[in-house]
């Protein structure tokens, strides 16, 4: 589904936002477009490139990953007109992981896809320009993921987060950090954005940031408490059963999150490495099941 959120800025949103229905972003101007984000399956990076010809004649020059996951990254390859920019630890982390994340739902049809990690990479700020258009990438540090990327027109004052924030749907950072994210969030609310198009879930306005601050310190806060009582992050889990976050979608992911959580409040450093393997066989014994992957 496209949208149009300002002049020369659409938003592709992909219902519901669960597990790998991502949100990309194309910006098209003075004849030429860029993306941010693709998509989990080729099937589906196939629909997005449609939707950004729709827009503009000429095929994407520009890529844009705002992070390493898959759900954002193996579509690249449907763009092989387009130079790939990510951050470079994003590179790194992208390579690393190859695709791995088809192994979690392999009933999943992911098409024909190939790891096309990003080809020009920065560190911290990178200015790009489509048409008039100015594209402000920023690295949002470990948030998210380690290496997380956010993307700002502060002309159309229309913000990216990535998956640092989601709208209407758990946040999920144990690959990433607890206090990154609320740092994060803290900056991008300085930004003053019009417009946030999250990683997930609906487009929104800066409200979005405060809920998803509330999430995140409510978190801290039960974890907290959890450490306290000598309760394990699964147990703090069972006993909140989602407190007043129940209504967002994918909540079992309180499970890991409190793990991030209880590593930081013990000590670790912002994107301390965890066993996602072993959180996410949790999440789902939690759960009672697999969470559900519409890709």
């Amino acid at each position: 589904m496209i949208e149009e959120v300002a002049e020369h800025v659409y938003a592709y949103v992909q219902p519901d936002g669960g597990w790998c229905l991502n949100n990309a972003g194309v910006i098209t101007a003075g004849g030429e477009s860029a993306l941010v984000d693709t998509a989990a399956t080729e099937r589906r990076a196939r629909a997005l490139r449609a939707a950004a010809l729709s827009l503009e004649s000429a095929p994407p020059r520009i890529v844009v990953n705002t992070h390493s996951h898959g759900d954002h990254t193996f579509g690249n390859c449907v763009f092989p007109e387009a130079v790939v920019v990510g951050h470079s630890g994003t590179r790194t982390e992208i390579k690393q992981a190859g695709l791995h994340l088809t192994g979690l739902w392999p009933d999943v049809c992911w098409g024909d896809i190939t790891v096309t990690p990003p080809t020009l990479t920065y560190e911290d700020r990178l200015t790009l320009h489509v048409g008039p258009v100015r594209v402000e990438l920023m690295s949002a540090g470990a948030a998210h993921t380690i290496n997380d990327t956010v993307v700002w027109l502060p002309d159309q004052r229309v913000l990216f987060t990535g998956d640092v924030v989601m709208s209407g749907v758990t946040p999920f950072f144990p690959m990433g950090s607890l206090s990154g994210c609320v740092a994060a969030v803290r900056t991008l609310r300085s930004l003053d954005p019009a417009v946030v198009v999250s990683g997930h879930g609906p487009v929104a306005g800066p409200e979005i940031l405060n809920e998803t601050e509330k999430y995140l310190l409510w978190v801290r806060s039960l974890a907290k408490e959890g450490i306290e009582a000598g309760l394990t992050p699964l147990e703090v889990a069972r006993e909140s059963r989602y407190g007043p976050w129940e209504g967002l979608l994918d909540p079992e992911r309180l499970v890991p999150n409190l793990h991030r959580a209880y590593l930081e409040l013990r000590g670790a450093a912002p994107g301390a490495p965890v066993d996602m393997g072993a959180l996410f066989q949790e999440m789902v014994d939690f759960r009672g099941g697999l969470p559900h992957c519409a890709a």
